[in-house]
């Protein structure tokens, strides 16, 4: 297994990846959270462009992504109910989605992360039990709500222990 940044020639295995992940979430108690083909095309592209999507790999056989962005995360300047653990510089994973055909998808994708930065934050939406449970068993905190495109979202973050 192995993780590489995306190019242009992967958009249509990446949306593939995206349906399978709605769909997913729709058949386990999610339907809200990528809804309306969210995320896009354009967004995938813009992703790409920025050097921050993320493939994680097989035999080259594309099983998941993840978005990966090392700074400020507007969404994240204001936080409800809670507080960030530290105030310090940070990566922020978004748009995990898996192929289903990996076992510990979001592990890989979180340890790959860890080794780049030792502060990350993370998001989900409430009704997202799958991706919190991943993101509590790896050791994430949570942290309180936020909002992204007027939605709550849960806010956790992780500290790298070395």
């Amino acid at each position: 297994m192995k993780i590489r940044i995306a190019n242009k020639s992967d958009v249509d295995k990446i949306m593939k990846i995206y349906d399978v992940a709605r769909a997913y979430m729709k058949d386990n108690g999610n339907p809200n959270q990528w809804k309306n083909g969210y995320p896009d095309q354009e967004l995938i592209r813009y992703d790409i462009s920025q050097e921050q999507l993320f493939l994680v790999e097989r035999n080259e056989e594309i099983l998941g992504v993840l978005v990966f962005i090392m700074g400020e995360e507007p969404t994240y300047q204001v936080i409800e109910q809670g507080n960030w653990n530290l105030e310090k510089e940070y990566g922020t994973i978004h748009r995990i989605a898996s192929s289903g055909k990996m076992k510990g998808l979001t592990k890989a994708c979180f340890d790959y992360c860890t080794e780049r930065i030792d502060y990350l934050r993370i998001d989900t939406h409430q009704n997202n039990k799958t991706m919190q449970a991943a993101i509590e068993k790896y050791g994430f905190r949570k942290c309180g709500i936020i909002y992204v495109r007027n939605e709550e979202r849960i806010a956790f973050d992780y500290i790298v222990r070395k």
